[in-house]
């Protein structure tokens, strides 16, 4: 078990959380009226489309921002710097796409669904990407005194979001796009996970090979063949690919990385922490 790390704040966790702020103070002092025209509305899906976005960037209250981006930080940190900037970016507005889909296919269906705002749906998408990279992290929850795993936090909320749901309680909560961010977030990690990096063959080595006159037959001695040692020009498949991505790191930075070099990058650098 490890507990949950603490990483400095980076760049895109950085700025959604001043975006947040800014929005919130802007929408309690100045432009109160235009909140209504910044919600995702299930019903008008067409009427204002880019609410599809906008929703996720307006908060009710202070509190809903506060823990909405107290999670951002907890979870997208490390996971922005394991996905890189840009990819992180994409996934945590892809995220927050899925509540405005699914609360739709729900009202289409016939089911009830309020206009709603906060970025719930793109931070429970990213907590589920945390908890499937990480599935071992703890956190400390107050008041609780004991840490707890963090995937059992993030299947907590989704299993209390779909009864609710489903009951229909308290529908100034956006039950149905927390839903709609979680599944899409675990739909795009169960994706990404069957891409690995192919390896790159083993280069041939040749040898020079001598051929000696054949003894006679009471004179050979039958012998065990010994394995050949590794000679200092080869290498074995996780060291060329090892080669391979840091050469592409230096030569184009972090963020050139695909999912699948940072799954490999992260899983060699746990391999080696075990076997020290």
């Amino acid at each position: 078990m490890s507990r949950l790390p603490y990483h400095s704040m980076t760049p895109w966790v950085w700025r959604l959380i001043i975006a947040n702020a800014v929005v919130l103070l802007l929408l309690m002092t100045l432009t109160p009226a235009l909140a209504g025209s910044l919600a995702f509305d299930p019903q008008q899906p067409f009427a204002e489309p880019w609410t599809y976005l906008s929703y996720m960037f307006v908060h009710g209250s202070l509190w809903h921002l506060a823990v909405n981006m107290l999670l951002l930080f907890f979870w997208g940190t490390p996971l922005e710097e394991r996905m890189g900037s840009r990819v992180f970016l994409l996934f945590y507005l892809y995220c927050g796409l899925g509540g405005p889909l699914l609360s739709l296919l729900v009202s289409a269906v016939g089911a009830p669904v309020a206009p709603f705002v906060g970025a719930s749906a793109a931070v429970l998408g990213i907590g589920v990407a945390y908890t499937m990279y990480w599935p071992d992290a703890e956190m400390i929850i107050f008041p609780l005194p004991v840490p707890i795993k963090t995937r059992y936090i993030v299947i907590g909320i989704i299993s209390l979001d779909f009864l609710a749901a489903m009951l229909g309680a308290n529908s100034m909560v956006a039950h149905w796009a927390h839903l709609g961010g979680a599944l899409v977030g675990f739909i795009y990690m169960r994706v990404q996970s069957y891409s690995r990096p192919v390896p790159i063959p083993r280069s041939i080595v040749r040898e020079r090979v001598l051929v000696s006159r054949p003894q006679p037959a009471e004179a050979a001695v039958e012998q065990t063949p010994k394995p050949r040692p590794r000679r200092r020009g080869e290498k074995d498949l996780v060291t060329v690919e090892m080669d391979r991505v840091l050469d592409k790191i230096s030569a184009q930075g972090m963020d050139s990385l695909t999912p699948a070099e940072r799954q490999f990058l992260s899983d060699v650098s746990a391999k080696r922490k075990k076997d020290s």
